[in-house]
């Protein structure tokens, strides 16, 4: 055993239930070297003496580790820590962008919780009917409140619930644009927005930018051309994972005003950023339309966004368009939303959810070997190339390897793009898994392209 029975006594000082305390403690220990494949683990009775424990929270906590493979038992031999297990079949995913399980925080239990809560309150008949559009007044008033730490006071009315923001940002383009009509946007930009503004018809045109985001003077002078609308994601910015300052959005927001432009920001990362500005919306809430999902920062389960709109007459034409892609957001699933967001359950999950992605960051870039000032903050990171490599080629060379990443091409507005990677950090359950997908896009990453190979 490489750890002796007193190093395990540092299990407890990670956040959450100590069952899964112990289980992170495994789980980092497996990724740093300190446990090994064949490795005995301590008995579970002397485990729980060591660290003050109930057997219960050992034995729950060994069943876990079963269940993410960290271990394996073999009778009256004891538990050794298992091989790391890949199906060769299965992607190692560093592609969808979704949240890590938040760490510290037993979802499945809050989940149950969860549910109950809102058949207490609930009639069964309203969560399994058709309900208004919108999102009924609770609806409205939690995300009043969940928005309030970005935007500050928010009326209810103004909130509009949508299931999810690629649904919300389909419905803004046909509510604020004619087909053939221009958005100004980023060079870089959600693949969903392009893929949306595509299908109905309408075209991008993207603008200078620089490492802080779209430049004013530029969308002054596309102003004057005619163009009405902006799409703008400032904060932890999709794909690059920077974050726009407060003198750019000031600058910004000074050119909508003169100009009369409409602001579409998309805002999905603003909860999991520690110091962001506050967003455009809070700037030129006249000028602006605010969508803001709770897939990225909670879980894409939920399939529950908000979208804030100017006025009521902006929210009449906006539920217009809404109900033209999808009738209302799926009742039980925004009631769970409610019910979280009431009670702290939501803001907790978050805090969980910062905290897995800051290791889980701090993991990819030492196993990368980034520049530091990578590091950052969000569930993505964005890797330039080295000068063997272009985006698509690399991208066809680590799904030959069982591992799926995101080529620059995928967020380019325009051509030529750089080339560079997106990764992401909360795809796979288990930190041990990431790490195992980290070091063979590592390896990857240093062996010359091949460029013979057709497929790339």
């Amino acid at each position: 055993m490489s750890l002796q029975q007193a190093d395990w006594r540092v299990a407890l000082d990670e956040p959450g239930p100590r069952y899964l305390q112990i289980v992170r403690f495994m789980e980092n220990a497996i990724a740093d070297g300190r446990l090994r494949a064949g490795d005995r683990l301590p008995p579970q009775r002397e485990l729980a003496r060591a660290l003050g424990v109930d057997l219960t929270t050992v034995t729950r906590a060994y069943a876990e580790a079963r269940e993410r493979n960290l271990l394996h038992a073999r009778g009256a031999m004891g538990s050794f820590v298992s091989a790391p297990r890949f199906d060769t079949v299965q992607r190692l995913d560093l592609d969808m962008n979704l949240p890590p399980p938040p760490l510290g925080v037993d979802l499945g239990d809050l989940l149950r919780r969860g549910f109950e809560q809102v058949l207490t309150h609930s009639e069964t008949h309203a969560l399994m009917s058709y309900h208004p559009g919108g999102g009924t007044p609770a609806d409205r008033r939690a995300g009043a409140a969940w928005l309030a730490g970005p935007l500050g006071k928010v009326d209810p009315e103004r909130v509009v619930i949508s299931p999810g923001a690629q649904v919300a940002l389909s419905a803004l383009l046909l509510t604020l644009t004619a087909p053939g009509e221009s958005i100004a946007c980023e060079p870089l930009i959600y693949p969903g927005f392009l893929s949306a503004a595509g299908q109905l018809g309408r075209h991008i045109l993207p603008l200078a930018a620089d490492a802080e985001g779209m430049l004013p003077e530029a969308l002054g002078q596309a102003a004057q051309q005619g163009v009405r609308v902006a799409y703008l994601n400032p904060t932890l910015r999709n794909p690059i994972a920077t974050t726009m300052g407060t003198t750019r959005r000031d600058a910004l927001a000074s050119v909508a005003t003169r100009h009369g432009l409409v602001f579409v920001e998309d805002d999905p990362y603003w909860p999991l950023a520690t110091q962001a500005p506050a967003p455009l919306a809070a700037r030129v809430a006249g000028h602006t339309y605010y969508v803001a999902t709770l897939s990225k920062s909670l879980t894409p389960g939920l399939r529950t966004a908000y979208v804030v709109v100017p006025d009521g007459e902006a929210r009449a034409s906006f539920l217009h368009s809404l109900s033209a892609l999808a009738l209302m957001s799926t009742p039980v699933m925004t009631s769970l939303a409610t019910q979280w967001i009431q009670d702290g359950t939501a803001a907790h999950i978050v805090d969980g959810v910062r905290a897995e992605a800051d290791e889980r960051r701090r993991m990819a870039v030492n196993t990368l070997r980034l520049d530091p000032f990578t590091r950052g903050e969000g569930i993505h990171l964005w890797v330039p190339l080295p000068p063997h490599w272009t985006a698509q080629a690399l991208a066809s060379a680590a799904r030959a390897e069982g591992l799926a990443v995101t080529p620059s091409q995928a967020f380019s507005a325009t051509t030529p793009t750089t080339e560079a990677i997106r990764i992401s950090l909360g795809g796979m359950r288990e930190r041990s898994q990431l790490k195992h997908g980290l070091e063979r896009l590592a390896w990857l990453l240093n062996e010359p392209a091949n460029h013979d190979d057709p497929n790339l």
